[in-house]
């Protein structure tokens, strides 16, 4: 049974950021093949939390949220392992992520748009396709 867990950034091991990049990097770098650099500088930052799914020791199922400018709440990074997927664990990430009271924002790929609408998100602005030809649209959520 996968155990969740919360952490801020400076509360990351060395071993939990890398199983978390790793499964990061598995997924959207190689299985999307989308190159785009990773490791954007906020990963640790204090303000930063981290919520994550661990299964027999692996991570398989991540979501990370960011405190933008004006104090809205980013949700990103959104990913489950491939052999975890349908057993409704970024689902259980999202209620996680959602008990702080706000507002949040996140871009979706636009084939989860509504996943991400069962949560009170709404779309903001056109679809647009980011720099590895990947759809996404902005969404928004209102506390």
């Amino acid at each position: 049974m996968p155990t969740l867990h919360d952490a801020t950034g400076p509360e990351l091991t060395a071993a939990q950021l890398h199983d978390v990049l790793r499964l990061r990097i598995d997924v959207f770098v190689v299985e999307q093949k989308a190159a785009y650099p990773e490791l954007d500088g906020r990963d640790l930052l204090p303000d930063t939390r981290h919520l994550w799914f661990e299964d027999a020791g692996e991570v398989v199922a991540y979501l990370r949220v960011l405190l933008d400018p004006g104090g809205v709440r980013r949700i990103g990074r959104v990913v489950t392992a491939a052999h975890a997927r349908g057993a409704g664990l970024a689902a259980r990430l999202m209620d996680a992520a959602l008990t702080v009271p706000g507002e949040y924002v996140l871009d979706a790929q636009t084939y989860v748009q509504g996943f991400y609408a069962r949560y009170g998100f709404v779309a903001e602005g056109p679809e647009y396709t980011d720099d590895d030809g990947i759809p996404h649209i902005r969404m928004r959520r209102f506390p």
